[in-house]
């Protein structure tokens, strides 16, 4: 796998195994992530799977889910 960096084509990132949400919705509408061999983690549109991926280390990935289960974000989706 060639050096993982942000914007790269997420089809370039091979061998790893992306995840969505079970909340995801049918259409697609969700963000994926992937475990990279070297620990990163690499995270991708859904409905854009051959789009650029983000690569973000495993203490801002945890910086990120600590914030979401705590409810930092819920004003971005609120009705």
């Amino acid at each position: 796998m060639p050096h993982a960096y942000n914007g790269m084509a997420a089809t370039d990132l091979r061998d790893v195994a992306w995840q969505k949400s079970r909340h995801s919705n049918s259409q697609g509408s969700c963000v994926e992530f992937a475990k990279l061999p070297g620990g990163d983690i690499a995270v991708r549109n859904s409905r854009f799977p051959d789009g650029p991926a983000l690569i973000y280390t495993p203490a801002e990935v945890q910086a990120m889910l600590l914030g979401i289960k705590d409810g930092e974000f819920d004003h971005l989706v609120r009705d």
